[in-house]
């Protein structure tokens, strides 16, 4: 499925026999591949066949990357077709073990949220804010949609602002505040025959749109690939050919940085980076009826490991890890 493909064209259901064929390709990438078609059948409306998907993953012999992001997933759906027991057993696994990922937190509160648990997704939202970002000078993306699903929250149990919503609002960043798209009653003026009234809702509607596209959409990233210094030596040592596209370690991450700034001031949205590895750039020239040594395989093989997921979002933040490993914050590093 193309990225820009409109929702009512996919069909789910092969979408997701696809993405079980290939994840069978590529078992080192099953994880995601398989959450991706968990989430066409869930979409589709053969929610059985998600949760049989996401017992896949928790029988597996493989070691999972984010297990409680796929327990969370799983309780979500089920409690969706009448398995609400379970379903809060599962959920009530999470909050103790209080994973550090807030993926299964956003997951867990909004599942609450929806079946107007209001008290437990509050209770959800606030413990996992407090675990994830207290004395954190900058919250991480990845965190946004727990301090603006506690705002929501507290909107409609008609609690005061506090500090965590007063940092929501910080990190909002949509032209409508977080209070109009999070007002109660923004409902109640659907009904009005005022005209005005009408058009300021249907831009709110659009903005809350809008954010919702952003957050749920994962098209795939413009991504330049980067070679850590172990794999980059052991490539060219076996493809002497290819030192023509790579002078140094050093002048290859300098030239990863330069280009992904150059493709971010033309408007290039949505950019990322893979990490190579030599034995999968081998496989995949194999795949491809080619030989690794074949520069022009490069820009395929770094699609080809963006659309499987690989792909990390650039620029990180700046107090974040930098993407080239030396292990110093991104903005005392290539950010500086």
């Amino acid at each position: 499925m193309r990225p820009d493909t409109p929702a009512e064209n996919v069909d789910h259901t092969a979408e997701a026999a696809r993405l079980e064929r290939t994840a069978g390709l590529y078992p080192e990438d099953a994880e995601a591949l398989l959450l991706r078609a968990a989430a066409h059948l869930e979409l589709s409306g053969d929610r059985p066949a998600a949760a049989a998907l996401y017992d896949r993953l928790l029988a597996s012999d493989a070691e999972l990357e984010s297990p409680y992001l796929v327990r969370a997933l799983k309780a979500s759906n089920l409690w969706e077709y009448g398995h609400e027991a379970e379903a809060r057993a599962i959920i009530d696994g999470i909050r103790a073990a209080a994973p550090r990922d807030p993926a299964p937190w956003v997951i867990v509160g909004e599942s609450l949220e929806a079946h107007d648990e209001l008290e437990q997704a509050h209770e959800t939202f606030t413990e996992a804010v407090r675990l994830l970002l207290t004395d954190v000078p900058e919250p991480p993306a990845a965190a946004h949609p727990l301090l603006f699903g506690r705002h929501r929250v507290r909107r409609m149990l008609g609690a005061a602002h506090d500090e965590w919503d007063a940092l929501a609002d910080t990190v909002h960043s949509l032209p409508v505040t977080l209070d109009e798209l999070h007002d109660p009653k923004r409902v109640w003026s659907l009904g009005s025959e005022n005209p005005a009234e009408l058009e300021a809702e249907i831009s709110r509607l659009r903005a809350e749109v809008g954010a919702y596209r952003t957050a749920l959409s994962r098209p795939f990233p413009v991504a330049v690939l980067h070679w850590p210094a172990d794999e980059l030596t052991e490539l060219l040592e076996a493809y002497p050919s290819l030192a023509a596209e790579y002078a140094s370690h050093e002048e290859h991450l300098a030239a990863i940085e330069a280009a992904l700034r150059e493709l971010a001031s033309s408007g290039t949205p949505n950019l990322g980076i893979v990490p190579g590895t030599v034995p999968s750039y081998e496989a995949f020239a194999a795949s491809e009826g080619a030989t690794p040594d074949d520069a022009d395989l490069l820009p395929q093989y770094a699609t080809t490991l963006a659309a499987r997921g690989r792909a990390l979002p650039w620029p990180p933040q700046r107090s974040a890890p930098c993407w080239c490993g030396s292990g110093r914050a991104y903005g005392e590093c290539h950010g500086a």
